[in-house]
């Protein structure tokens, strides 16, 4: 039997990146649940449009055939991941988790970022080759 773990989709779920803002969404998520609700609506919902964003967008920028395009969505998902920084930040200020919970959550997403920055390195050492087409078997959604 074979573990989603182990399971391997040829798409954008295979990619590291993906892999750790989806471990960041959960654990978000699972915070998110314990908040007041008075902020269903307000913090919770901005936390979660965030992080769900960051998974988002990099599904999406997989799934354009341009590098460049591919690109800008990655752009977006960091921007994303940043907004969620500042997010965790407010809800530390706010009582809603501890110091060390906030900093733990803020270290994930800025590992997600760095990784996230070597792939759209990636990407551009691809889209700059001479023949300018997808190359790469792994992240080339047509080939699958």
């Amino acid at each position: 039997m074979v573990k989603m773990a182990d399971r391997k989709y040829n798409d954008f779920r295979d990619l590291e990146v993906w892999q750790q803002c989806r471990d960041i969404r959960k654990k978000i998520w699972n915070l998110c649940k314990k908040f007041p609700g008075q902020e269903r609506f307000r913090l919770s919902d901005q936390m979660i449009r965030a992080f769900r964003s960051s998974t988002a967008c990099i599904a999406e920028g997989y799934g354009r055939f341009h590098y460049q395009e591919n690109i800008q969505f990655c752009r977006q998902s960091r921007g994303s991941l940043y907004e969620l920084i500042d997010h965790i930040d407010v809800a530390l200020g706010c009582g809603y988790l501890n110091n060390n919970s906030a900093e733990s959550l803020i270290q994930e997403v800025k590992t997600a970022i760095r990784i996230l920055n070597g792939y759209i390195k990636f990407l551009k050492k691809q889209k700059e080759q001479p023949t300018n087409q997808p190359t790469n078997q792994s992240i080339n959604h047509l080939t699958i």
